[in-house]
């Protein structure tokens, strides 16, 4: 599998994510939205930051769980309750980012929505990648 990071020189430059990634493989893992939810069913961190940073984990213990690495994901979407808060912390956010995952951003989007399934939940992060 190989994914290639595309970034115009046309658009704006990227900040945390890839405008495109083109890619070639056999097998793409769809991976379910993924809140601060603990083992036990629990909402855990009280802050956005907190909450990502679980988020996140679930999602790559998931992706590994299929037999990715974080270097196979191809796009993954936020959903924040609240995209100010969420700029406010950016660069919080992006530290834990790149210490989880590096620096091959996969393409991104950041969408702000009313609610999420668990009330007390924050942020939500959902992506796939692409497996050789």
């Amino acid at each position: 599998m190989t994914a290639e990071r595309v970034n115009p020189p046309d658009l704006s430059p990227p900040t945390g994510f890839s405008h495109a990634v083109v890619a070639t493989g056999s097998r793409v893992v769809f991976l379910a939205g993924q809140t601060a939810l603990d083992a036990d069913g629990k909402v855990v961190g009280a802050t956005l930051p907190e909450q990502f940073t679980r988020a996140l984990t679930n999602l790559l213990t998931a992706l590994r769980a299929a037999g990715g690495t974080p270097a196979d994901l191809a796009r993954v979407t936020v959903y924040t309750t609240d995209v100010a808060a969420y700029r406010a912390h950016a660069r919080e956010l992006g530290r834990t980012w790149r210490e989880l995952l590096g620096r091959d951003y996969p393409a991104m989007a950041v969408v702000e929505v009313v609610r999420l399934w668990d009330e007390q939940a924050m942020i939500e992060l959902d992506g796939f990648a692409l497996l050789p």
